[in-house]
């Protein structure tokens, strides 16, 4: 049996490692043997890298430990009934190190029970994992339209688009080529001489 840890945090700037070693002394109460699997990933996308490779290095009567729910999920109800499949498909056992009914395992009808309990504080947290997400996400933009803030977008870079406009005068270069002249995908050459 192997103790598979799992850490992520949204992004680069965020510490994914944070609890890890708290994970790790927690996971030596199962076994000595453990794998940490970390990422800067958002918990809102079903697929990514260090989850997937853990999923596929996971075997028969692993332990996926992870710190909370949410550092698990933030996914829709769907892709978590998809996540949880996969986690049940390989055999995994789930502990979550701040959910202590799954760090032990029962036999008989007391394990029944507890496993049914689990699975309903799993999929509770999960899906507050979720609506706190998307609360936050609607408070930021609610707070970005009462400041006055309007996104600009990027700004052209009008020195580029002088030269496909010359390149394009010339006619003897394919949109391509002009496009790798320039340094540019196609697309933005065609919109350039859309708009004269």
């Amino acid at each position: 049996m192997t103790v598979r840890i799992y850490v992520r945090a949204s992004t680069k700037d965020q510490d994914a490692t944070r609890a890890l070693s708290d994970l790790i002394s927690f996971s030596q109460s199962y076994d000595d043997n453990h794998v940490e699997y970390v990422e800067h990933f958002s918990g809102t996308k079903l697929d990514r890298p260090a989850l997937t490779k853990l999923l596929n290095d996971a075997e028969q009567g692993d332990i996926l430990l992870v710190e909370s729910v949410d550092r698990l999920s933030r996914l829709s109800q769907d892709d978590f009934a998809i996540l949880k499949q996969r986690i049940k498909d390989k055999g995994l056992r789930l502990v979550v190190a701040d959910l202590p009914t799954t760090h032990t395992v029962s036999e008989g009808m007391t394990g029944d029970i507890l496993r049914v309990i689990n699975n309903m504080l799993i999929d509770l947290l999960a899906t507050m994992a979720k609506l706190d997400n998307d609360k936050r996400r609607e408070r930021i933009k609610q707070g970005l339209a009462n400041s006055g803030y309007k996104p600009t977008g990027k700004k052209a870079n009008l020195a580029k688009h002088n030269r496909i406009r010359e390149l394009d005068s010339q006619n003897n270069m394919t949109k391509e080529e002009i496009a790798k002249a320039v340094g540019v995908g196609v697309a933005t050459v065609y919109r350039v001489l859309k708009q004269g």
